[in-house]
């Protein structure tokens, strides 16, 4: 199947536009060094104990300069999250094996998902699933619903690849089997954030991937590998048999 090419998000869209955009290489660099402390320190402190005056003292700069390329927190917070998302749509959308059945190719979604979640910390990770989408989520706005909803837009597609093939179920709309598939991430992912422990991200992928797929295929997925394993059969047996004629 032909790649779409994902078109990039609008700030219209997506995010609040920036007070200035940035005018020269001096500018570019100062906002990319805004946003890597800003995600520093929002990965440190959540959203709420994050302040713009810690970001600009860490920079050794003025709260000022910050404002004038960002409104404030909550915009410097989405762009923060939205581009932490692209690296992960990036990965994702460069990596994935779309040759390969569509049992692969979730595994590498999740695979993928968990690895990046955890792979600079649980800060990140934390403030996404708790601020993100409680407190913070009312704070942020309906912007964090977007960047959301193209967050999983990925798992969406393969999801509705998996339908159009046959190898998935027809009869749960989308949106469902999509949960079915963040929500146990999810879990694993906090338990990590409240208890520290480790997980192994490929078997854990692996084992996901395992318990969700019989919810996930059609129902009749098997019984068509059956007869298709009965027909292959029945057809060397009768080339084994008009051989011998």
């Amino acid at each position: 199947m032909p790649r779409t090419p994902r078109s990039a998000p609008t700030s219209a869209t997506v995010l609040p536009a920036q007070r200035r955009a940035p005018v020269s290489a001096k500018s570019e660099q100062r906002v990319r060094d805004i946003l890597r402390v800003g995600r520093e320190v929002f990965a440190a402190l959540g959203y709420e104990r994050t302040t713009t005056t810690e970001i600009a003292q860490r920079l050794g700069i003025s709260e000022a300069t910050v404002f004038t390329y960002f409104r404030g927190k909550r915009e410097l917070c989405m762009r923060v999250i939205g581009d932490w998302y692209d690296e992960i749509i990036g990965a994702i959308e460069q990596g994935l094996p779309r040759e390969r059945p569509i049992r692969e190719q979730l595994e590498f979604i999740v695979h993928t998902h968990l690895r990046l979640f955890l792979i600079q910390g649980t800060g990140l990770c934390a403030l996404v699933l708790s601020e993100g989408r409680s407190k913070g989520q009312q704070e942020l706005g309906e912007g964090f619903v977007e960047l959301q909803r193209r967050y999983t837009q990925p798992l969406m597609d393969l999801l509705a690849r998996g339908q159009a093939s046959g190898e998935l179920r027809r009869d749960i709309p989308l949106r469902l089997l999509r949960s079915l598939v963040f929500g146990p991430m999810e879990h694993m992912l906090w338990e990590v954030v409240i208890t520290g422990r480790q997980i192994e991200v490929e078997q854990s992928a692996r084992d996901l991937v395992a318990l969700l797929w019989p919810a996930l295929q059609c129902p009749d997925q098997e019984l068509q590998k059956l007869r298709r394993t009965q027909e292959a059969m029945l057809h060397l047996l009768q080339d084994s048999l008009g051989n011998r004629d």
